[in-house]
């Protein structure tokens, strides 16, 4: 198939079938953060531009999403070390898997055999799955394992491989092809495989496939690759209305488009006017950019985002981060970072986050966090998991996670009652001065 193929609505039978379908998918948006907590002059100003944050409902075929919502990451079709019962019991409402991880195991074919990704790993609310296109990202110049969002520099080649690394992705205008991390062989994705994949994978909401560049990447290149995703994001409309149309009787996945062009307005604005266009049920906001301006850069594509289909922020989860975030238009978002820090110990506190390998724990028989309500800080002590930790015992990971994703996503559903009260701003002000204090 083509790359630049000019296309750019399905057939009428897959158009006619997808339109059906989607009946199961909605959002509506509820209180607006510039009518509700009524922003002064100088906190617009500060900001740069209006606020666009708000609360919604998304409605899927497995449930409703209340936004603000943090999406707890289960990479594998589980998020580490903590059962899905225990995700519900705190409050998670919805569950992102990576699609690259599961199609290389145990592949797709199993999840849809299964039911689907819901079924398959025992979860029965909301899900979504991610591209790949982290992958092309992280497998290509290797440069870490979470975008950087610190530092801009262009100055290298734009093929350029950390030192020590191997490229295993090799990107050209139809597709990717990678090694797998895990053996070796050699695999290809492309926008119709990524939405085939993301189908069997069955979640109720999926990505277009796109390219992920750095901050690291030339102005040009980055121009390149906006309109790389740009036609993909059309050859991944065709194939999702394709297979909507032929797997009949299967609940509606919605499908998402994303948005690229690292910290270039320009380029972010081109972006959303090219993919709002297009008849996708929502969007991702995605790729490289700097931590400082990651509110400027939410607020651009919001400004140009259809304002009646959510956006989901891919990869944040610092508290300063995501109240950026959300007044400025971010209905979801998703990160690793919960349960990847509870693996080394580290465990939130409206305080701030504290390394539980400490001596000082030896003894402290309190909970994680005073007054929290999860598992972990209703029957544990701070000197068990701490001795859990040492020993090199896996419930150490098990207890500092569940505590870590109530912690965080306590943190969004009181912003979103804050929106709905009124005292958004008062609510953000409070939190980030004790938690940076």
């Amino acid at each position: 198939m083509p790359a630049n193929r000019p296309s750019a609505m399905p057939a009428a039978p897959a158009a006619a079938a997808a339109a059906a379908g989607q009946s199961e998918f909605s959002f509506r948006v509820g209180t607006r953060v510039a009518e509700s907590c009524a922003p002064s002059g100088a906190l617009v100003a500060a900001n740069g531009g209006e606020f666009r944050g708000r609360t919604g409902t998304i409605s899927t075929p497995h449930g409703e999403i209340r936004t603000p919502a943090f999406i707890a990451v289960g990479t594998k079709a589980t998020v580490k070390s903590v059962l899905p019962e225990s995700m519900a019991e705190l409050g998670a409402q919805a569950l992102l898997a990576n699609a690259y991880h599961l199609y290389l195991q145990p592949g797709p074919e199993i999840l849809d055999e299964a039911g689907g990704l819901g079924a398959f790993m025992n979860w029965p609310g909301p899900t979504f799955t991610d591209s790949g296109g982290f992958q092309v990202m992280s497998l290509g110049s290797g440069f870490k394992k979470v975008i950087d969002m610190k530092s801009v520099d262009a100055s290298g080649p734009d093929d350029a491989v950390a030192p020590g690394k191997e490229r295993l992705a090799h990107i050209d205008d139809d597709g990717v092809w990678f090694k797998s991390h895990l053996n070796g062989d050699r695999h290809r994705f492309s926008p119709e495989i990524s939405m085939q994949v993301q189908h069997q994978i069955g979640a109720d909401i999926m990505f277009a496939f796109d390219e992920l560049t750095t901050l690291q990447n030339s102005r040009r290149y980055q121009e390149e690759s906006l309109e790389r995703t740009r036609l993909w994001a059309l050859r991944c409309l065709d194939e999702h209305f394709r297979l909507t149309s032929g797997r009949a009787g299967k609940p509606y996945q919605a499908l998402f488009g994303v948005i690229q062009g690292a910290q270039y307005e320009d380029l972010r604005r081109k972006a959303c006017r090219d993919l709002g266009a297009m008849p996708f049920d929502g969007y991702g906001i995605g790729g490289a950019l700097e931590k400082e301006n990651l509110g400027t850069i939410v607020r651009w594509c919001n400004e140009e985002l259809p304002e009646d289909k959510p956006r989901h922020l891919l990869g944040i989860s610092e508290p300063d981060d995501i109240f950026t975030a959300i007044e400025n238009g971010a209905d979801t978002f998703d990160c690793v970072s919960p349960t990847r820090v509870a693996r080394n110990s580290a465990f939130y506190t409206p305080t701030g986050r504290y390394n539980l390998s400490g001596a000082k724990y030896k003894r402290d028989f309190g909970p994680l966090q005073e007054g929290c309500d999860c598992y972990a800080c209703r029957n544990y002590s701070r000197a068990y998991i701490h001795h859990l930790y040492k020993a090199k015992e896996m419930l150490s990971a098990t207890l500092i996670s569940i505590h870590n994703e109530r912690f965080v996503v306590k943190m969004v559903d009181d912003a979103r009652l804050a929106i709905e009260s009124g005292r958004f701003f008062d609510f953000k002000a409070e939190t980030l001065a004790q938690y940076y204090s």
